[in-house]
Order: C-alpha cells, then structure tokens, then sequence
C-alpha cells in the first residue's frame, strides 16, 4: 500500500512530487527546507535552520504513523561545509541516541540563496 503527504506548496504539483512517501513499511522524506509558508525561518543561521527541518520532518513522518525515532538514515546538503559543526550539532540533539547513518555534502546552491541546507531522510517502522 502506497501513501504520500504534501506540504502544500504549489511546486508540489508543477514538480510533481510528495513531501513523504510511505511504502509498506519505508517511508522516504523528499529534500525539505527552512521553508515556512513564504518566509525563511533562520536565515544566516545554519543550526536555527536544521533544528527547524528536522521539525518539518517529524511532522510529515508522524502522519504517516512514524517517528524521527524510526530514522535510519538522514542526508543533509548544506552549501558551506565550513560550518559542518552547526548542522552537526543539532542533527546531535535531534539523533544522538538513535544515530542513523548520514551523509553531509556541500553543494554549490539551493533553491535559494538564503537556503543553508536541505535534508532528507529514510524512515523504516518496525
């Protein structure tokens, strides 16, 4: 049985894709953003930005029956890897005890300039 959820954006249906999709027992969470209707939350701040995905996230597993607890892997692309230690530091907070396994990877840019990370993550409900 197939069930995904949207956020709500508009690029939902242009793009055509679900901000989670949830197979069996696997949920996949699509690349999400500091994005609060039309604002920004934390600009310039890479660690407000990541706290504030993480909470996007669990919100999109927890309709679909899961939890961050049910992580097992999360992939952050952040655009200055020169400040790892910020996305690191609440990704901690946030999966210290659970320690799924991760990527952190630089890229040129996001969607928007403003943008200091996006992240995605696999879920798996046992």
């Amino acid at each position: 049985m197939r069930q995904q959820i949207g956020s709500g954006s508009a690029w939902e249906d242009i793009v055509g894709y679900s901000r989670a999709v949830k197979v069996g027992n696997i949920i996949e969470v699509a690349g999400t953003t500091a994005v609060d209707g039309k604002t920004i939350v934390g600009k310039g701040d890479l660690y407000k930005q990541t706290l504030f995905i993480f909470s996007k996230i669990d919100d999109a597993l927890k309709q679909l029956g899961s939890s961050l607890n049910d992580v097992v892997r999360t992939r952050m692309f952040v655009t200055n890897i020169d400040e790892w230690e910020l996305a690191g530091k609440a990704h901690g907070e946030i999966f210290g005890l659970i320690k799924p396994v991760t990527s952190m990877i630089e890229v040129q840019r996001l969607i928007d300039k403003e943008l200091l990370i996006e992240i995605e993550v696999t879920a798996i409900i046992s």
